[in-house]
């Protein structure tokens, strides 16, 4: 019943477009307003020595306030709740809705070999399919498969649902999976169980899976239609919780995270606290009563043993959210949607490091997009971009960010108790583009930013523009394109920005190297993007200037939603050159290919279903339930051969 009212709700969405798209049960959240202001100098301490006060020295570490003991943390969300019942009595307020959620070499594979397109060098990020070892691994629609690519082989090997077998997985979506030595990692989320639920599956040589354990972690919906919940450093799972404090009942306490090993007849009292209240953080700043007030966990899970070691640390804040992770730290960006209608608008970025020091936070403003609108550089700064009109990534929240936007560009050493705010010096004012889906990312020295058609029908484009900052500082660039910017990817040291007219897929080179510019194109006649997830582009490099891409695509007037419902697209495949894009042509569905698998679980493709895979001299598409194979014959990438892993032609292991 949950999929058939998800889908109708989607299938509205689309119609609606992006930019008015409305609540959908389930996955789906409010849209968020906050207002982009410069912080007032009053606001700042006085005192020269302040990190961010100008001429200040290096400032001596300075890190979140931690509740010392339980009772303290009771005590502290008891006082707050009787204060916002008071005002809320007073004043009439209604309640908040509640909000839901949301970097690169495949760290993962035994080889350390790479299939995904990810945000940072030595962070994966959860997606549909990795490779370990000789297989490759999929995660669609409810369960695992692994196929066999060893010694030119193209083998299903391994089908197992991606749940335990006591576990009921109606109301359950299961999105990301990992792989570490010997084990697969799934993440998903129960509307049915109420929180996070993590599943180890064993991965032997011969690439049998065979499921091991589940845990289930308190938390609210982690789901974002850009971002991903789960991430791997160094052989430690990192994933990203948030979960609504109502702050009503005897004890406040009860509903905090907790981890509990999943069995069948699992008892609520089996849950185990894994945020103690000393590693509950909150901003130096006051929190107002009136603010919706959110708990944002970051879990950290040693997996040398094969199963969950997990520590966590939280803290405290609004509910809007953002989340980005760098090779050493995590970034949680928080915000208050209600913010703009009282006035204020309290945001705090809170940096929380991987080797488990205490976190620091930091007074900002506005919102960023997405992940992409982060980059922690080599210099130890944090620059994000933020606009106006956003409050968080959660659910489809990235879709409907607008209004002014700015480049904060702010020292790592700025970075405190949370009770300082960022100086307006720190933001520099960007030319707000005209549109609504906003796409940005940083590339080498650079961050390219522009609107296009999202997830809604292509629009026809008269003159569009994406523009090119330096985040060091320097000329701000608008490159005119005929076309949107729906996709913008790293392409060696360049960019490519992908997006229609309205009936034809471009390609627009961008030439970073020097002044920009746009330095040739390739248009694919009546195409449509095919994949809107960063995983769904890759880019293989050979040379500093030369490379071949893959991204899947569709029939023109296409809209970006369709992969939620339809059948996988096919793979469109170019190669780079410093002259110019040469089409070498696509590997392509097969309609048969989708026929019912039976699904029990997880029934919508929210994280889509085709890939372009490059490894170890091989061209694969991952599509569907297929894998399709491509050989260069005169120049031209042709399909080779084909294998189907679906569920019907696989003999599941138990």
């Amino acid at each position: 019943m949950k999929i058939r009212i998800l889908a109708a709700a989607m299938a509205a969405f689309a119609v609606a477009g992006a930019a008015g798209c409305s609540e959908t049960p389930g996955r789906a959240d409010p849209p968020p307003r906050i207002a982009l202001e410069a912080d007032s100098p009053a606001s700042h301490p006085a005192d020269p020595s302040h990190p961010d006060a100008p001429g200040a020295a290096a400032a001596q570490e300075r890190t979140l306030p931690a509740f010392r003991s339980e009772q303290e943390l009771a005590g502290f969300l008891r006082r707050l709740a009787a204060e916002r019942t008071r005002r809320m009595r007073r004043e009439a307020q209604g309640n908040v809705a509640e909000m839901a959620p949301s970097v690169a070499q495949d760290a993962a594979g035994a080889a350390g070999e790479s299939v995904t397109n990810v945000q940072h060098a030595g962070v994966d990020e959860g997606g549909i399919v990795k490779v370990h070892g000789d297989h490759l691994v999929m995660l669609r629609r409810g369960r695992l498969f692994t196929v066999a690519i060893g010694d030119g082989a193209l083998r299903p090997v391994s089908a197992v649902d991606a749940f335990g077998p006591d576990m009921d997985p109606s109301g359950t979506w299961y999105d990301e999976l990992l792989v570490s030595p010997g084990l697969v990692i799934v993440i998903g989320y129960s509307y049915e169980r109420g929180g996070t639920e993590v599943g180890l599956f064993h991965l032997d040589r011969a690439g049998r899976l065979r499921h091991s354990s589940t845990y289930h972690l308190r938390s609210n919906d982690y789901y974002s239609s850009r971002n991903y919940a789960s991430r791997l450093v160094g052989g430690k799972l990192v994933f990203y919780t948030p979960l609504y404090l109502p702050l009503y009942g005897e004890d406040v306490l009860t509903g905090f995270p907790a981890l509990r090993r999943w069995r069948s007849g699992a008892r609520e009292d089996e849950f185990r606290r894994i945020v103690p209240a000393t590693r509950v953080f909150r901003p130096g700043r006051t929190l107002h009563p009136d603010d919706a007030l959110a708990l944002h966990t970051v879990t950290v899970c040693d997996l040398a043993r094969g199963e969950l070691d997990c520590e966590a640390s939280a803290v405290l804040g609004p509910p809007g959210r953002v989340f980005y992770v760098s090779p050493g730290s995590v970034y949680v960006w928080v915000s208050d949607w209600t913010a703009p209608h009282r006035g204020r608008a309290p945001a705090m970025v809170y940096r929380i490091p991987l080797d488990g020091s205490d976190p620091t936070a930091l007074g900002v403003s506005g919102s960023p997009v997405d992940q992409f609108s982060f980059l922690e550089s080599d210099d130890e700064h944090l620059n994000v971009l933020v606009r106006a009109d956003a409050a968080g990534e959660g659910m489809w929240g990235s879709e409907r960010a607008g209004g002014s936007t700015a480049l904060l560009r702010v020292p790592l050493s700025a970075f405190g108790s949370g009770s300082d705010v960022a100086l307006p010096r720190r933001y520099r004012a960007l030319p707000e583009p005209a549109g609504h889906t906003f796409q940005n990312r940083f590339v080498g020295d650079y961050l390219l930013y522009g609107t296009g058609s999202g997830w809604g029908h292509p629009e026809t484009t008269g003159t569009a523009a994406v523009f090119t900052v330096p985040w060091r500082g320097g000329t701000i660039v608008p490159l005119p394109l005929p076309h949107g910017v729906d996709r913008i990817e790293a392409m060696g040291r360049d960019a490519v920005v992908v997006g229609t007219d309205g009936r034809d897929l471009h390609f627009s080179a961008v030439r970073l190297r020097g002044r920009p510019e746009v330095a040739y194109r390739y248009t694919a006649p009546e195409a449509s993007q095919g994949e809107l997830r960063s995983h769904g582009f890759f880019y293989r490099s050979d040379g500093p200037a030369s490379g071949v891409l893959g991204l899947p695509v569709r029939g023109p007037g296409r809209p970006g939603y369709e992969h939620l419902f339809e059948n996988s697209a096919s793979v469109l495949f170019l190669r780079n050159r410093a002259s110019g894009f040469e089409e070498l042509g696509e590997l392509a569905a097969r309609p048969e290919g989708s026929a019912d698998d039976a699904c029990k679980a997880s029934c919508v493709d929210w994280y889509g279903n085709a890939r372009p895979l490059f490894l170890r001299g091989r061209v694969f598409a991952l599509l569907g339930y297929e894998i399709v194979e491509g050989a260069f014959d005169d120049g031209r990438l042709r399909e080779s051969r084909r294998v189907s892993f679906a569920p019907r032609r696989v003999v599941a292991d138990r």
